[in-house]
């Protein structure tokens, strides 16, 4: 598997070479929980999602990865934001550097079982109060941060 690494406002960060579109998902459970994965590429807790292919839409993307990623059906019912910050760049151990270009939606569970994938080596859906315990990016921090506040208008950045 391919490692990242993601640079945030950092001064040291390599200039980005691509701009590939995606999206992710919050998903939360009836307790309050958001579904988090545990990247085994970088070792974080993230939103399950990722990159679009040919012949999809964003959200077709979106529930296919979530599906993918940690064995969730799940239904779109909301846009959080548009993530598109110049300053956030993802380089990878095979040399590739992507500006972040992602949308987040809003989702809900219809169907499936919770289990990780190939791409992660947990996934569950985790407390509010306990976020701040372990190690997530600040953009995705961001984009829950976004989803807690229940904009009336999804965030453009």
């Amino acid at each position: 598997m391919t490692s990242r690494r993601d640079y945030y406002h950092a001064p040291d960060a390599p200039r980005a070479t691509r701009i590939v579109p995606g999206g992710s998902a919050i998903v939360s459970d009836d307790y309050g929980g958001i579904l988090l994965q545990k990247r085994a590429d970088s070792g974080n807790w993230a939103l399950p999602g990722g990159v679009m292919d040919i012949g999809e839409t964003l959200e077709e993307c979106v529930v296919r990865e979530v599906r993918e990623e940690t064995g969730l059906d799940v239904e779109i019912t909301g846009l959080i934001g548009i993530y598109t910050d110049p300053a956030h760049v993802i380089a990878y151990d095979d040399g590739e550097v992507r500006q972040q270009f992602n949308v987040t939606f809003a989702g809900k569970v219809i169907g499936g079982r919770l289990r990780p994938s190939s791409e992660s080596t947990d996934v569950r859906f985790v407390d509010p109060a306990d976020l701040d315990a372990l190690p997530i990016h600040e953009t995705i921090r961001l984009r829950i941060r976004h989803f807690a506040e229940q904009r009336q208008t999804p965030y453009l950045g």
